[in-house]
């Protein structure tokens, strides 16, 4: 223990020595001579920001010496030339994109549920199938109501009979009573029963509608075109109205065409984006997760609201869909495209750097890097679009930029040149 402690107090004065020694030339020459020469020199690779606080010193040259050489490069200047990548910054048009990722949603989605209680007598699509609006789904067992419907109709001919009986009693106990021959009470009596026959024909009518709404709920029909799922319950089984249980759900049918893509972005492009919608200009494009194909659609709402805990606004894009790339429940990438700027300069994400002061770029002039620095409006497409900074062509260092200092000599290594002499 008492030996690394030495060490390290030996190690300690070493390093302030030396600091000494490049502080202080003139002091360390007195004590060395010959050594503010060798100070001077590792000056001259120190960078730029620190060798220009350290204190002013001239090497002084002995009587009789021979004149000193002139001194070599210093700082960057000095420094080997680093290897590095670049690219040219470019200038002209390019789309105002916003990325998001998005879940597929129906525009419809209806359970297929029973109003009455009765057994299933088939079930006339597979499960999964795509049907038409109007399609019959599931037939279910309906002689009962078909036998009540025969019996309303008979009653319904009975009561027709009894009124047509009362209508001709009336009819002839009216011409008897304007002979004088009929009494005004039979007449009364004869219109009274008439009355009593149309109320109970009236009554009976009505029933045979009610029998005949009822006899369609045994017939399920697809509301919505759309695809349908797997049916809880097969041929045989008994199904019940005011089921709430899983088996309650016959089946699902889901609209798929056209269908909703949902996604959220930030608020702070929430106006780009309503403007373009106004314009018509608000094109999504949808590419689910795994895929390399693409749908093309159309904002279709945003949302009344910003959520305030995150700050995002909810945006719905519709597609037609007609191909059923997209599936309920699924994630997409979503890219909707606000607009196109006519003249942006950009830059590939690689070459900006930060720093303190902002973000900054590594300019290549005439073989030498040169700090510059710029102001970004957004990322896209793995480009950065410089606000300030920039003019575009200028030739910016992609790769190598860590080893750089402002000043520095750059060897570059890929194809790309510099505009100019290298």
């Amino acid at each position: 223990m008492k030996v690394a402690k030495v060490a390290k107090t030996v190690v300690g004065i070493g390093v302030v020595g030396a600091a000494a020694f490049v502080m202080w030339p003139g002091a360390a020459e007195k004590i060395m001579p010959g050594s503010a020469q060798r100070a001077m020199e590792i000056r001259g690779h120190l960078p730029k920001a620190v060798a220009q606080h350290l204190p002013a010193y001239k090497v002084a040259e002995a009587p009789g010496a021979a004149p000193a050489r002139p001194a070599g490069p210093t700082g960057a200047a000095a420094r080997p030339p680093v290897p590095v990548n670049v690219e040219l910054a470019t200038r002209g048009p390019m789309p105002y994109r916003v990325d998001a990722v998005g879940t597929v949603q129906p525009i419809a989605s209806i359970a297929i549920k029973t109003r009455i209680d009765a057994q299933i007598e088939k079930i006339l699509v597979p499960d999964g199938a795509m049907v038409k609006a109007g399609e019959v789904l599931v037939k279910l067992d309906s002689r009962q109501i078909e036998a009540q419907i025969k019996q309303t109709e008979a009653t319904i001919a009975k009561d027709q009979v009894a009124v047509e009986t009362a209508q001709r009693d009336i009819n002839r106990y009216k011409e008897l009573l304007s002979k004088g021959t009929g009494t005004q009470l039979n007449y009364d009596n004869a219109t009274a029963a008439y009355n009593t026959a149309s109320a109970q024909l009236a009554a009976d009518q009505a029933l045979l509608e009610n029998q005949r709404v009822q006899l369609s709920w045994y017939t399920l029909s697809a509301p919505i075109s759309g695809r349908v799922g797997t049916f809880s319950a097969k041929a045989g089984n008994i199904v019940r109205s005011g089921d709430n249980t899983a088996t309650g759900t016959l089946a699902t049918i889901v609209q798929v065409a056209p269908i909703y893509v949902s996604f959220s972005v930030p608020q702070v492009v929430l106006s780009d984006i309503r403007a373009a919608v106004q314009a018509g200009n608000a094109e999504v494009q949808a590419t689910p997760q795994g895929s390399n194909k693409s749908s093309k659609g159309k904002v279709a709402l945003i949302e009344n609201t910003i959520d305030a805990a995150t700050g995002s606004v909810t945006i719905k894009g519709v597609f037609e869909n007609a191909d059923e790339l997209l599936w309920a429940g699924q994630l997409c990438n979503i890219r909707v495209t606000v607009r196109v700027d006519p003249d942006v300069v950009s830059i590939p994400r690689t070459a900006t750097q930060a720093g303190q002061i902002g973000n900054y770029v590594y300019v290549v002039e005439n073989g030498v890097a040169r700090v510059r620095n710029i102001k970004i409006q957004r990322f896209q497409d793995g480009r950065d679009i410089v606000m300030e900074g920039l003019k575009g062509d200028e030739t910016v260092v992609t790769d190598g930029a860590l080893q750089l200092v402002d000043g520095g000599r750059v060897n570059i290594k890929n194809a790309t040149t510099e505009k100019g002499a290298i």
